[in-house]
């Protein structure tokens, strides 16, 4: 653990961490440092150098020198500025001087500093290359206007994980010999190594071959790097920025949504792109590119509302999904309370049933971890989630723990996955059979926690899992050998020559065999994991000392899912791992601890972007529309445990979900009058909607809402877990998952999130079956069947295919009894 420690900078003391980068400490305490290849969170690259300061007396770069107790920093010398603005100039050598169309123009990092240097002439010049546009997607590289800072490969390859980015050579003429007497060092050390380099992919084809987040383009701070969508659309002084929350996944992202009109013609706000704050947040595909799912109503349809409320005064059932904000589940659960309605959203309430089988043993409500302390962990498992599309935010604190952590870790899953192997050869991926994940997390139980906290029965039922076996090992051993060799040497009486004999020894390397009696797991067995797996293991966890876990969406639908949950809650307080769970959808957390959720629907029905007798929808396809959750102010409950406040981009002219509870007797003049009223006893404060912040400070601590009290609760009198059954599902194997980019209808209605509904399949199956892309093919399970095309998906492997949720017509969840996986017969049609 690093210690609290004193520096001093520009002579203001200043607290910090030992080993913190100077930069960071900096940062934190609002001291300016200069500074365009860092980024927060990832590894200094030490590309653009204008971080100089003196430590000590002694010139480093900020961004890659780190703190020590009662070290003396100095961030301006005459030296340093002297380089810095060369440095600068460097840059701006045949920079194109097209600032007046630039995408970037008036929030580039480059205009900045050129303004901050004081750069008002040129020193340098080198001739120039061919650097035309090159079009990758769903990015668009300039390398004319490229600085090389390398911001961009550091993002991909520490925080997102895709590496899917590197530098290349540019083919350009040497520098001049003469610049390097002449020019400060580190300026022409910067120049030599930028007039060499370019960005490429390093996949070799003419496309990204990526998860599709753009982060890229996001910390780019010149215009090389573009969102293909976004170019020539906007000046970013045009944009007005919405702070909001991204309402697509349990994340619960804090993003900005950039908005102006339409165009000269038409005055309605329209949402031009998504930023973030990169440098604490990062996101996927769908929060950067799955932003136009508003729901455009003209005006308010009287006629509908009128038998909406008719409808929530005979409804049985009021059946819904968890992509709505925390007000409208708390509308919700007061019309139940006020019908006596049944309130049924399936997915919330196997998580809300397993976190109460959880609380039973942990005697807490909710889980210790969230993925800020993932991020900083060194050793993460994953279990019961396909993290990649389940929770981006989740792989991404995996891999950068992996990468900047020099962490390790351990996924287990029954999808084999390209994208969490290419991580790096420290996660470790067990391909283990569906229904093994009580396993799984017996295993856990039995590789690291202190069997003195463990209940004895479970000590006792782990040991039966134990046994010797001897086995024959190889090793190297050295041997002494000694012999007798011929040496010519001087007699000292006669002092002639003479040959004798003298004994030599030498230790030489010998191969032995013996038989040695070792440990039999028979649980690494069932889960199929090869002999040499421990000693893997035990590789990876030298020298770790931060523990995390992140449990997810398989194991709340687990036909033993109560075990499951209990089995968690035994390793948060019997081992040295702190666990977060995913939640299934946006505000699954939230309407789980608001909603008294019912098993089934019965009766007449009203649905909430669920298909049913009466349809409230806020994807304009019911009976009455609703707001969506870029057009509302409301709060979401992110999987940090983090209620979140998100605010209305865009206009909505038609009723909401307020409206009718109004007409139902319950009078509140906003939707946001509810903020206040969330339920304390479940951990939800009272809070008006306008007092939430939403911002980071310059250190990286979060100001956004609040985080819920974990509440303590009762523990249960038996706290007993169950022996795992070894069943399995053996045959065609189908997956209830997400490819990247997609999690819901919402994300599905987008213009720039392009993944096609049907059946996904990855290269692997294709290429051993009959099957080919665009086949249509019935897919059938003892649930029922139906009909869906086959999409090439190369961010699975293996012959388990997927089946996605983001498009409602395909209906997958009805081939399914509530566990993600099932066996199924796929036929052509």
């Amino acid at each position: 653990m690093s210690s609290n420690i004193t520096i001093t900078i520009n002579n203001q003391e200043v607290q910090t961490t030992e080993g913190e980068f100077i930069l960071n400490a900096a940062r934190a305490n609002d001291i300016f440092i200069p500074a365009i290849c860092y980024l927060t969170r990832c590894s200094p690259t030490l590309a653009c150098r204008i971080c100089l300061v003196e430590a000590d007396g002694k010139q480093v770069y900020a961004c890659n020198a780190k703190s020590k107790d009662g070290m003396n920093i100095t961030t301006s010398t005459e030296n340093i500025e002297k380089e810095r603005r060369a440095i600068m100039e460097v840059y701006d050598v045949n920079h194109p001087l097209q600032c007046g169309v630039c995408d970037q123009s008036g929030e580039c990092e480059l205009q900045n500093y050129t303004l901050e240097m004081g750069v008002d002439s040129q020193s340098y010049a080198v001739k120039d290359v061919d650097r035309s546009d090159i079009d990758w997607g769903h990015i668009h590289y300039n390398p004319g206007l490229c600085i090389v800072c390398e911001r961009c490969t550091t993002v991909c390859k520490d925080m997102i994980g895709d590496n899917s980015l590197k530098t290349v050579p540019r083919g350009g003429d040497a520098l001049e010999a003469e610049y390097k007497e002449s020019m400060p060092k580190d300026a022409y050390a910067m120049w030599n190594k930028l007039n060499k380099s370019l960005i490429g992919l390093t996949s070799g084809e003419e496309m990204l071959d990526c998860t599709s987040c753009g982060e890229c383009a996001a910390v780019c701070p010149v215009g090389a790097l573009v969102d293909t969508h976004f170019i020539y659309k906007s000046n970013a002084w045009e944009l007005e920025q919405i702070p909001a929350t991204c309402g697509h996944c349990s994340a619960g992202c804090q993003i900005s949504y950039d908005v102006k009109h339409t165009n000269i013609a038409d005055n309605t706000k329209k949402i031009y792109r998504v930023m973030n704050e990169w440098n604490y947040v990062s996101l996927c595909g769908a929060g950067r590119y799955a932003f136009d799912y508003e729901n455009r109503v003209e005006g308010k349809d009287e006629a509908a509302f009128k038998a909406a409320v008719e409808a929530f005064n005979k409804a049985e059932s009021i059946e819904f999904t968890s992509t709505i904000t925390n007000e409208e589940a708390l509308i919700l659960q007061k019309i139940k309370e006020k019908t006596g309605a049944k309130l049924v959203n399936k997915e919330a309430k196997s998580f809300q049933t397993f976190l109460n089988n959880y609380s039973e043993v942990s005697g807490t409500r909710l889980y210790s971890n969230d993925l800020k302390a993932t991020h900083n962990s060194n050793f993460v498992v994953s279990i019961g989630t396909a993290i990649k599309s389940d929770n981006p935010n989740a792989r991404y604190a995996l891999n950068n723990s992996m990468t900047v952590n020099k962490g390790a870790g351990l996924y287990f899953h029954p999808v084999k996955d390209p994208v969490i192997e290419g991580l790096g050869k420290s996660i470790m991926t067990v391909e283990h059979a569906p229904l093994q994940e009580e396993v799984a997390l017996y295993l856990i139980l039995d590789l690291f926690a202190d069997k003195e906290k463990l209940p004895s029965d479970i000590v006792e039922y782990l040991s039966s899992f134990h046994s010797e076996k001897t086995v024959t090992v190889s090793e190297v051993i050295k041997e002494k050998i000694v012999e007798m060799v011929t040496e010519t040497k001087v007699n000292e009486e006669t002092g002639e020559e003479e040959e004798v004999e003298v004994e030599k020894s030498k230790m030489v390397p010998k191969k032995i065999e013996k038989e040695v009696v070792v440990d039999d797991n028979a649980l690494l067995d069932i889960l199929g994991l090869a002999d040499g797996f421990m000693d893997d293991l035990n590789k990876n966890l030298n020298k770790k000392d931060t523990f995390a876990l992140i449990a997810g969406p398989d194991l709340y639908n687990h036909p033993n899912s109560k075990n499951c949950a209990r089995l968690l809650a035994l390793i948060e307080k019997c081992t040295d791992f702190k666990i977060t769970m995913i939640p299934s959808l946006t505000n699954t957390l939230g309407v789980s601890l608001i909603c008294e959720l019912d098993d089934e629907a019965t009766g007449y029905t009203v649905g909430y972007n669920v298909k049913a007798d009466f349809t409230l929808s806020a994807l304009g396809n019911g009976d009455l529309d609703m707001p969506a959750i870029n057009q509302q102010e409301g709060t979401l409950t992110s999987i940090n445990k983090r209620v979140n406040p998100t605010n209305a981009a865009l206009p909505y002219n038609g009723y909401v979900l307020n409206d009718i509870a109004n007409e139902l007797g319950l009078k509140a003049d906003l939707t946001i009058d509810y903020t206040q009223m969330l339920p304390v006893e479940a951990g939800f404060k009272a809070v008006h909607f306008d007092e939430l912040p939403n911002h980071y400070d310059n250190d990286g601590t979060e100001h956004r809402g609040y985080l819920l009290e974990n509440v303590k609760v009762k523990k249960s009198t038996n706290q007993k877990v169950s022996e795992f059954s070894n069943d399995k599902l053996e045959g065609s194997l189908i997956y209830l998952a997400n490819p990247v980019r997609q999690f819901t209808d919402f994300t599905y209605k987008c213009t720039n999130v392009d993944e096609v509904s049907g059946i996904y399949m990855s290269e692997d199956y294709l290429n051993s079956s009959d099957f080919n892309e665009g086949d249509s093919v019935r897919v059938k399970t003892d649930n029922g069947e139906l009909i869906a095309n086959v999409v090439s998906d190369n961010k699975i492997s293996g012959d388990i295919v997927l089946l996605p949720t983001f498009d409602s017509n395909l209906n997958s969840e009805a081939l399914f009894s509530g566990y993600r996986f099932s066996l199924a017969s796929i036929e052509k049609v």
